[in-house]
Protein backbone atom coordinates (compact mmCIF):
# COMPACT_ATOMS: atom_id res chain seq x y z
CA UNK A 1 0.00 0.00 0.00
CA UNK A 2 1.11 3.47 -0.59
CA UNK A 3 2.80 5.47 2.11
CA UNK A 4 0.11 8.41 1.28
CA UNK A 5 -2.85 5.92 1.54
CA UNK A 6 -1.81 5.09 4.71
CA UNK A 7 -1.55 8.46 5.18
CA UNK A 8 -5.03 8.87 4.70
CA UNK A 9 -5.89 6.41 6.89
CA UNK A 10 -4.25 7.40 9.34
CA UNK A 11 -5.78 11.13 9.03
CA UNK A 12 -8.53 9.89 9.12
CA UNK A 13 -8.22 7.79 13.07
CA UNK A 14 -7.42 11.56 13.84
CA UNK A 15 -10.35 13.48 12.32
CA UNK A 16 -12.77 10.91 14.87
CA UNK A 17 -14.05 12.24 17.85
CA UNK A 18 -11.67 12.11 20.89
CA UNK A 19 -8.76 10.58 20.53
CA UNK A 20 -7.82 7.57 18.81
CA UNK A 21 -4.64 5.20 19.08
CA UNK A 22 -3.29 3.22 16.23
CA UNK A 23 -0.77 0.41 16.77
CA UNK A 24 2.14 -0.44 14.17
CA UNK A 25 3.90 -3.83 14.94
CA UNK A 26 5.99 -6.14 13.05
CA UNK A 27 9.36 -7.88 13.89
CA UNK A 28 12.64 -6.29 14.53
CA UNK A 29 13.65 -4.28 11.63
CA UNK A 30 10.71 -4.54 9.80
CA UNK A 31 10.42 -0.21 9.27
CA UNK A 32 7.92 0.47 12.60
CA UNK A 33 9.35 3.18 14.15
CA UNK A 34 10.65 4.69 10.45
CA UNK A 35 6.77 4.60 9.60
CA UNK A 36 5.46 5.91 12.92
CA UNK A 37 7.92 8.96 12.33
CA UNK A 38 7.06 9.35 9.25
CA UNK A 39 3.20 9.34 9.90
CA UNK A 40 3.74 11.25 12.88
CA UNK A 41 5.83 14.06 11.00
CA UNK A 42 3.07 14.21 8.03
CA UNK A 43 -0.08 14.61 10.77
CA UNK A 44 2.49 17.49 12.99
CA UNK A 45 0.84 18.38 15.76
CA UNK A 46 -2.47 16.11 14.99
CA UNK A 47 -0.34 13.46 16.09
CA UNK A 48 2.43 11.92 18.46
CA UNK A 49 4.23 8.48 18.75
CA UNK A 50 5.10 6.34 21.73
CA UNK A 51 7.05 3.33 21.47
CA UNK A 52 6.64 0.60 23.26
CA UNK A 53 10.46 -0.14 23.52
CA UNK A 54 10.11 2.32 26.59
CA UNK A 55 9.07 -0.17 28.54
CA UNK A 56 12.03 -2.20 28.01
CA UNK A 57 12.89 -3.84 31.71
CA UNK A 58 16.42 -1.76 33.01
CA UNK A 59 19.30 -3.91 31.56
CA UNK A 60 20.95 -3.72 35.24
CA UNK A 61 17.73 -6.05 36.59
CA UNK A 62 17.48 -7.92 33.42
CA UNK A 63 20.91 -8.75 34.13
CA UNK A 64 20.34 -9.64 37.92
CA UNK A 65 17.22 -11.82 36.78
CA UNK A 66 19.37 -13.59 34.11
CA UNK A 67 17.40 -12.30 30.81
CA UNK A 68 19.79 -10.70 29.37
CA UNK A 69 21.01 -12.73 26.89
CA UNK A 70 16.88 -12.67 26.11
CA UNK A 71 16.52 -8.77 25.94
CA UNK A 72 13.74 -8.08 23.21
CA UNK A 73 11.68 -11.14 24.43
CA UNK A 74 8.13 -10.81 25.98
CA UNK A 75 9.21 -11.38 29.37
CA UNK A 76 12.10 -8.49 29.20
CA UNK A 77 8.81 -5.27 28.80
CA UNK A 78 6.72 -3.81 31.44
CA UNK A 79 3.76 -5.15 29.75
CA UNK A 80 1.33 -4.29 32.61
CA UNK A 81 2.75 -0.86 32.72
CA UNK A 82 2.56 -0.21 28.94
CA UNK A 83 -1.22 -1.50 28.82
CA UNK A 84 -1.50 1.13 31.98
CA UNK A 85 -0.04 4.15 29.64
CA UNK A 86 -2.58 3.16 27.30
CA UNK A 87 -5.53 3.27 28.70
CA UNK A 88 -4.06 6.82 30.25
CA UNK A 89 -3.58 7.78 26.72
CA UNK A 90 -7.35 6.77 25.73
CA UNK A 91 -8.47 8.95 28.52
CA UNK A 92 -5.86 11.87 29.15
CA UNK A 93 -8.26 14.26 30.80
CA UNK A 94 -6.54 17.81 30.64
CA UNK A 95 -2.66 16.88 30.95
CA UNK A 96 -0.05 15.99 29.32
CA UNK A 97 0.84 11.94 29.62
CA UNK A 98 4.37 11.14 29.78
CA UNK A 99 5.80 8.03 27.96
CA UNK A 100 9.00 7.15 28.57
CA UNK A 101 11.29 6.16 25.60
CA UNK A 102 14.30 3.78 24.42
CA UNK A 103 17.43 5.10 23.70
CA UNK A 104 19.68 2.52 21.71
CA UNK A 105 23.06 4.39 22.52
CA UNK A 106 22.52 3.13 26.31
CA UNK A 107 20.77 0.04 25.82
CA UNK A 108 18.36 1.35 28.23
CA UNK A 109 15.32 3.78 28.60
CA UNK A 110 14.27 6.90 29.73
CA UNK A 111 11.55 7.31 31.83
CA UNK A 112 8.93 10.39 31.10
CA UNK A 113 11.09 11.85 27.54
CA UNK A 114 8.04 11.64 25.55
CA UNK A 115 5.41 14.24 26.50
CA UNK A 116 1.80 13.75 24.68
CA UNK A 117 -0.48 16.74 25.34
CA UNK A 118 -4.31 15.87 25.86
CA UNK A 119 -5.24 17.81 22.53
CA UNK A 120 -3.39 15.66 20.33
CA UNK A 121 -5.87 13.64 18.10
CA UNK A 122 -4.22 10.54 17.42
CA UNK A 123 -1.15 8.57 19.27
CA UNK A 124 0.66 6.56 17.26
CA UNK A 125 2.54 3.56 19.03
CA UNK A 126 4.85 1.26 17.72
CA UNK A 127 6.38 -1.87 19.14
CA UNK A 128 6.82 -5.69 18.48
CA UNK A 129 3.89 -7.63 20.99
CA UNK A 130 0.89 -5.34 19.97
CA UNK A 131 -0.83 -8.55 18.79
CA UNK A 132 0.85 -11.41 21.33
CA UNK A 133 -2.62 -12.80 23.34
CA UNK A 134 -0.58 -14.01 26.22
CA UNK A 135 -0.49 -12.45 29.83
CA UNK A 136 -1.05 -8.37 29.98
CA UNK A 137 -0.27 -8.36 25.98
CA UNK A 138 -3.53 -9.78 25.73
CA UNK A 139 -5.01 -6.27 26.84
CA UNK A 140 -3.67 -4.31 24.38
CA UNK A 141 -5.69 -5.07 21.18
CA UNK A 142 -8.16 -3.73 22.86
CA UNK A 143 -7.07 -0.39 23.81
CA UNK A 144 -6.06 0.55 20.05
CA UNK A 145 -8.47 1.76 17.15
CA UNK A 146 -6.16 -0.10 14.54
CA UNK A 147 -3.40 -2.72 14.58
CA UNK A 148 -1.53 -2.06 10.91
CA UNK A 149 1.34 -5.35 10.68
CA UNK A 150 4.53 -4.30 8.55
CA UNK A 151 5.80 -7.35 6.59
CA UNK A 152 8.99 -6.78 5.08
CA UNK A 153 11.33 -9.36 3.02
CA UNK A 154 13.31 -11.33 5.33
CA UNK A 155 16.32 -11.09 3.53
CA UNK A 156 15.85 -6.95 3.54
CA UNK A 157 14.93 -6.84 7.04
CA UNK A 158 17.61 -9.09 8.25
CA UNK A 159 20.46 -7.08 6.84
CA UNK A 160 18.61 -4.37 8.61
CA UNK A 161 18.87 -5.93 11.18
CA UNK A 162 22.48 -7.25 11.57
CA UNK A 163 23.08 -3.62 10.40
CA UNK A 164 21.35 -2.32 13.58
CA UNK A 165 23.69 -4.43 15.84
CA UNK A 166 26.45 -2.99 14.24
CA UNK A 167 25.75 0.70 14.29
CA UNK A 168 25.41 0.39 18.03
CA UNK A 169 29.07 -1.86 18.81
CA UNK A 170 28.49 -5.17 17.75
CA UNK A 171 31.24 -6.78 15.25
CA UNK A 172 29.67 -9.05 12.28
CA UNK A 173 29.71 -12.19 14.10
CA UNK A 174 28.01 -10.98 17.39
CA UNK A 175 25.57 -9.07 15.31
CA UNK A 176 24.62 -12.57 13.06
CA UNK A 177 24.29 -14.10 15.85
CA UNK A 178 21.63 -12.17 17.81
CA UNK A 179 20.07 -11.46 14.58
CA UNK A 180 18.84 -14.99 13.83
CA UNK A 181 18.76 -16.27 17.36
CA UNK A 182 17.43 -14.53 20.03
CA UNK A 183 15.65 -11.78 17.65
CA UNK A 184 14.88 -14.48 15.08
CA UNK A 185 12.74 -16.45 17.95
CA UNK A 186 10.80 -13.15 18.91
CA UNK A 187 10.18 -12.51 14.96
CA UNK A 188 8.62 -15.95 14.56
CA UNK A 189 6.53 -15.30 17.50
CA UNK A 190 5.45 -12.05 16.48
CA UNK A 191 4.77 -13.33 13.14
CA UNK A 192 2.36 -15.65 14.57
CA UNK A 193 0.14 -13.03 15.81
CA UNK A 194 0.00 -11.29 12.16
CA UNK A 195 -4.07 -12.64 11.44
CA UNK A 196 -4.91 -10.33 14.25
CA UNK A 197 -4.01 -7.44 12.55
CA UNK A 198 -6.56 -4.11 11.19
CA UNK A 199 -4.30 -4.01 8.11
CA UNK A 200 -0.98 -5.92 6.55
CA UNK A 201 1.33 -3.65 4.87
CA UNK A 202 4.02 -5.33 2.90
CA UNK A 203 7.15 -3.85 1.71
CA UNK A 204 9.48 -6.39 -0.75
CA UNK A 205 7.93 -9.65 0.61
CA UNK A 206 7.94 -12.07 -3.16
Amino acid sequence: MPFRQLLERARALAARPGRAVLGITGPPAAGKSTLAARLRDELGPAAACVPLDGFHLAHELLTEIGLADRKGAPETFDAAGYVALLRRLRDPGEGVVYAPRFDRGIEDSIANAVPVPPDVPLVITEGNYLLLRSGPWAQVAGLLDEVWYIDLAEETRLGRLIGRHMEFGRDAAEAAERATGSDQRNAVLIEASREHASLVVSLGRS
